[in-house]
């Protein structure tokens, strides 16, 4: 699947399911972060591309002051619904790129969530240590499909749908497993000029998924959403055909998740 940039503004198409669909972070995560960097309540965050407030969450439960840019109008409504209790939470429409916050405030930790890879690689370095106050932190992590030793069969089943209708990644199968996959995060971080790389941190866990499940997160993905309709619902059928000759009707999928924290140069 492409990770065309053009393709950041999909999401908003998806805004409705994307709370429900897509996985929360594990907990381990969040306790790490505030470790490493040493951050405490009420420290002002910014989140970059927080969607429907999935890794807002947890740190406004925290007691963290947290500022969220969000650059789909529909994923920030839904980011301010789901963060309705939280007062010291601002959701603001706006792409990282063109935002800018009031003359003076700066941020003792700035983070993103599965949305750093969407941003303006020429801007999004030097941005993020303009607006940090002195020794702050960027903490950066996705959550992507991971396969490790004896992942579920359906997907190298489904892979070959994905082939046969134009849509596969053209990469070797099956991909390496997580322990083995580089983090060219950190690699951009040493080489930003604006960062000295801190910590990284793994996380894999698994979930269980119907067909409808699994469909319902498809849907929010970039690629899914822009995928031509007759090809999706090609693939959607033989994901139901294929779950639907299941025991159990479900499927595994494996994510995995990579932490990289980094300190204002």
């Amino acid at each position: 699947m492409s990770h065309d940039r053009r393709l950041r503004t999909t999401f908003d198409r998806a805004a409705a399911l994307y709370q429900g669909a897509r996985p929360g972070y594990p907990a381990e995560l969040f306790s790490d972060l505030v470790a490493v960097t040493g951050i405490e309540p009420p420290a002002h965050l910014l989140e970059v591309g927080c969607g429907p407030g999935t890794a807002t969450l947890p740190l406004a439960r925290m007691g963290f002051k947290i500022t969220a840019v969000e650059l789909g109008a529909a994923l920030a409504a839904e980011a301010r619904d789901n963060l309705a209790d939280f007062p010291d939470v601002s959701v603001i429409t706006s792409s990282f790129e063109g935002w800018e916050p009031p003359a003076g405030v700066l941020f003792d930790l700035i983070y993103a969530a599965t949305a750093w890879k969407w941003v303006d690689p020429e801007v999004k370095y030097a941005k993020a240590a303009a607006l940090l106050a002195p020794d702050g932190h960027l903490a950066v992590w996705g959550a992507g499909h991971a396969f490790p030793e004896g992942f579920d069969p359906f997907f190298t089943e489904i892979q070959h749908v994905y082939d046969e209708i134009g849509e596969g990644d053209g990469g070797s199968w099956p991909p390496p497993p997580p322990e083995d996959q580089p983090d060219a995060t950190a690699t951009e971080f040493e080489t930003s000029g604006h960062f000295s790389l801190v910590a990284t941190r793994r996380y894999v866990w698994a979930r269980r998924y119907t067909a409808d499940e699994y469909i319902a997160l498809l849907d929010t993905f970039s690629g899914h959403i822009a995928m031509e309709a007759a090809k999706r619902e090609h693939l959607y059928r033989e994901i139901r055909r294929r779950l639907a000759a299941r025991p159990d009707g479900r499927l595994t999928r494996h994510w995995s998740a990579v932490l990289t924290i980094g300190r204002r140069l």
